[in-house]
């Protein structure tokens, strides 16, 4: 059976054609113990390093010595810039772009995201402020809120090392930023922006908790899971959704369980890019619509919203991707999984102790218009199913 979604055109031939288009970082480094390479893979990119990561408490951890000590034997200045305590706003972008620009950055320069997806957000988003300065502020760059600029000037080169196996947007092409007036979260988007280089070595998610192990791993399964079923998706992309799924959805509760299973965090961490990759190229849908709009307002987890509004989105979507889901089905079969992603989904929730309602997430009903206005982006357009916001109201007033 194959992996790929072949689609049918119509022409006089009758004949079967394959068309997609992928968008990839330029290097991966992937494995086990993969940080002690750093130094000659960051040797690729330039000479200075504007360093942004996401943990304190990663400073004091011996991953911080492993990871700075191969910069250094390879000549690599390191010039620590900003630690993202939670995920960035535009006033976090703008002041740490400007912090870079003091720095007068020139070729052989270089960002550094390390951490999860608001770390590699921020590292992202700086990378392209550091060099386009028709404007003192990101927002006038966001999709939805600016003045419309765009990003004229190639951002500087960055090299993307996630410490969570999730938001996979070490293979994507844009920043989530979190905006003030109105209270959404909007994007900062160039095929530039995609990661020049990524190591992503699964030992640095060990130290993630159960909690944030549930939350970033449902994330993952969530992007493949609406990539695969996205109204953009393609054959190549869904080759890479269905390996993921094959790989994440028996390995999540062995990592959640018992962080230091090496083979379930590789699993998640493989998974997690595969992930990134598929929504840069293909989209996503409700479920991330939900989720940016529920961290925007309510100040939600994305990972976490993310996973509480999977299963209400697979069955809003249930009667428009029936063909899919049967051939998603059939491969978990084939791979001797379960073949009901519906009920997979539906147990991992109960499994990872995910909030099954809205209000348990600290939701106000009369806080659900709101929702609905924020949920309209870039991930919704992906979704199978169109949605008025009437029809999406009753959906999260059932849901809540």
């Amino acid at each position: 059976m194959s992996m790929l979604h072949v689609s049918l055109i119509s022409d006089d031939r009758k004949q079967m054609s394959l068309a997609f288009q992928l968008l990839l970082p330029r290097k991966v480094v992937f494995g086990l113990g993969k940080r002690s390479e750093l130094g000659s893979l960051a040797s690729c990119l330039g000479r200075r390093a504007f360093l942004i990561d996401g943990s304190r408490t990663l400073h004091d951890s011996p991953f911080w010595i492993e990871i700075l000590e191969p910069l250094r034997t390879a000549g690599i200045v390191v010039e620590h810039i900003a630690t993202a305590s939670r995920e960035p706003t535009i006033a976090d972008v703008d002041e740490t772009a400007n912090h870079v620009r003091r720095l007068k950055p020139h070729s052989g320069d270089f960002l550094i995201g390390l951490g999860g997806g608001s770390a590699m957000d921020l590292a992202k988003a700086v990378s392209a402020m550091a060099t386009n300065t028709k404007s003192p502020t990101v927002r006038d760059y966001l999709e939805g809120v600016g003045t419309g600029l765009s990003l004229t000037n190639p951002p500087l080169p960055m090299l993307a090392i996630p410490t969570t196996a999730g938001t996979g947007t070490e293979a994507t092409k844009n920043a989530v930023i979190s905006v003030d007036a109105p209270p959404v979260k909007k994007s900062l988007r160039s095929e530039q922006m995609v990661p020049a280089a990524v190591l992503i070595d699964p030992e640095l998610t060990v130290p993630n908790s159960p909690a944030q192990t549930a939350a970033s791993g449902m994330d993952a399964i969530t992007q493949l899971l609406e990539s695969f079923f996205s109204r953009r998706s393609q054959p190549v992309t869904d080759a890479l959704c269905l390996d993921g799924l094959v790989k994440a959805l028996p390995a999540i509760e062995s990592a959640y369980q018992n962080g230091s299973d090496l083979a379930a965090r590789s699993a998640m961490s493989y998974a997690a890019f595969l992930s990134g990759v598929a929504l840069a190229n293909s989209g996503l849908g409700m479920a991330h619509g939900v989720a940016a709009a529920l961290g925007a307002i309510n100040d939600v987890p994305h990972g976490l919203a993310c996973a509480v509004m999977l299963p209400v989105t697979l069955k809003t979507n249930e009667a428009v991707i029936l063909e899919k889901v049967s051939l998603l089905n059939r491969h978990l079969e084939a791979n001797g999984l379960p073949g009901d992603i519906l009920g997979t989904i539906s147990q991992l929730s109960r499994s990872l102790a995910i909030p099954e309602k809205l209000r348990d997430l600290g939701v106000q009903q009369e806080q659900l218009p709101a929702i609905v206005a924020g949920s309209r982006g870039n991930s919704m357009s992906g979704n199978p199913r169109d949605l008025t916001d009437q029809e999406l109201t009753q959906i999260l007033e059932a849901a809540w």
